[in-house]
């Protein structure tokens, strides 16, 4: 399905008090909405991914797959702030006629929420059978599932969490910090910060993967080396790679958009406001996960009425949710497919776990 485009009427306002004069949403859908209208799957896409789930998703989403189009109409927005097509600090402002760059407003989840809302609507969707969402996606999803209870009948977050950490908050800091201190950072220069922004690429892989990840694909084959590790040229061509297919400016903006989600923010609290789902949640944590450790899903299926908890063992990391297919299938295919709900006996977690993870049944010690 090729790239689409719908533009939002008038400016669009932002939860941080200013708007954007101008706002085009890209997304794609594959599949076709029945005549019942009711299936439909929403899938929300994580930082630096694009609305084309069916790339970075192919494990997940294509013929005979979880999300079969032969089946399902699904859809996948770009978020506001990225630089696949919907609005963001690479395209010009219609105000001074040059690019925002680092004037881009704050992009809170919320407002990201709001402009799915606003494609929805256009599409003529007025039921979601399925949304789902790992990581930043997740963030989106458990938002929106709070702020239109009644619109979904079910909700997967993988990876994700209620409220963005201190510690994830210094990850993404400790990234703009790296992308600031670059001195070629111009907006009128096509490679501004590129520098800054392998760099930042290269400390976020830190978070994304972990320990194992490193020791099974980087570790040396001989005992002679004292330079030149392999583990050195993969952080390098990271940030490389990235740089060669995104914006620095998108990247510090997402990044901070990212450090915003907070669903208790105006509410009454984080537990309060997961109270308010009413769809059917899995929740699906990773073992190795350091960016969003399971504590934190343990806190969405502990607090949202009609959730599962379910962990997956990957030796990835954070990006377990971008690699572990079969693992990730066994899981949502069930649970997409079940008309029945879900025994709310599962959503009794354990108070211990919190602080203890790694004593959740079919996790790994490490």
């Amino acid at each position: 399905m090729e790239l689409q485009k719908i533009k939002y009427p008038g400016a669009f306002e932002l939860e941080c008090g200013r708007s954007l004069p101008e706002l085009t949403i890209a997304y794609h859908t594959y599949g076709q909405l029945n005549a019942e209208k009711d299936n439909v799957i929403w899938i929300c896409h994580a930082l630096t991914a694009n609305s084309d789930a069916a790339d970075w998703w192919e494990g997940l989403l294509g013929e005979d797959k979880t999300f079969d189009p032969n089946r399902y109409f699904i859809v996948c927005s770009n978020m506001i702030g990225s630089c696949y097509g919907t609005t963001g600090p690479a395209n010009t402002n219609p105000k001074h006629g040059e690019i925002y760059g680092l004037e881009f407003p704050t992009i809170t989840i919320r407002d990201m929420v709001k402009a799915h809302q606003f494609l929805q609507k256009e599409l003529g969707v007025n039921k979601i059978n399925l949304i789902v969402g790992g990581s930043m996606g997740g963030q989106q999803a458990v938002e929106w599932a709070i702020t239109e209870p009644g619109l979904f009948d079910k909700v997967c977050i993988l990876a994700s969490n209620a409220q963005h950490s201190p510690w994830g908050i210094a990850f993404n800091e400790s990234q703009r910090m790296a992308i600031l201190a670059d001195s070629s950072l111009d907006k009128n220069d096509p490679k501004s910060g590129q520098k800054g922004l392998e760099a930042a690429r290269a400390i976020a892989m830190l978070s994304y993967r972990h320990y194992k990840t490193y020791q099974l694909t980087q570790k040396e084959e001989t005992e002679e080396k004292f330079e030149d590790f392999k583990a050195s040229s993969y952080q390098r061509y990271q940030g490389l790679k990235l740089y060669k297919r995104f914006n620095v400016f998108s990247y510090l903006s997402l990044s901070k958009s990212m450090d915003s989600h907070n669903v208790g923010r105006g509410r009454e609290s984080v537990e309060e406001a997961l109270q308010k789902i009413t769809a059917k949640a899995l929740i699906i944590g990773i073992t190795t996960d350091i960016l969003f450790p399971i504590e934190e899903q343990i806190l969405l299926a502990k607090h949202i009425p009609n959730a599962q908890l379910e962990v997956i063992t990957s030796s990835y990391g954070h990006d377990g949710f971008l690699v572990e297919f079969e693992s990730i299938s066994g899981l949502v295919k069930p649970f997409l497919e079940q008309n029945v709900l879900i025994n709310n006996k599962k959503n009794k977690v354990n108070d211990s776990l919190v602080t203890n993870p790694v004593a959740l049944p079919g996790t790994e010690e490490f």
